[in-house]
C-alpha cells in the first residue's frame, strides 16, 4: 500500500503501558484515495540524506481536520 501523508499542527500523547510518547498526527490519502491519518512518534533521515533541510520543511505544518479532532476509541482498545 502506498499513503501520501502531510503532517499536522495536532500533537497527541499516547499511553502504551508505563510509557507516554508525543505524537503527531499526519493525515493523507491511499493511492486509491482513501482518507487516513497516521499518529507518528518517531521520524528520521539516513545518515547520507540533508537533515537539516528535512527538519526545516518537517516544521511546517497544516491545521489538522475535524476527522481527527479525537483519538477514535477503535484506536485505543
Amino acid at each position: 500500500m502506498k499513503v501520501t501523508l502531510e503532517n499536522t499542527d495536532k500533537v497527541v500523547l499516547l499511553t502504551l503501558g508505563e510509557v507516554t510518547v508525543p505524537a503527531r498526527i499526519w493525515e493523507g490519502t491511499t493511492a486509491n484515495g482513501i482518507a487516513c491519518h497516521a499518529y507518528i512518534t518517531r521520524i528520521a533521515v539516513g545518515d547520507t540524506d540533508n537533515a537539516a533541510e528535512f527538519e526545516r520543511d518537517l516544521k511546517e505544518t497544516r491545521k489538522a481536520s475535524a476527522a481527527v479532532g479525537a483519538i477514535p476509541l477503535r484506536l485505543i482498545l
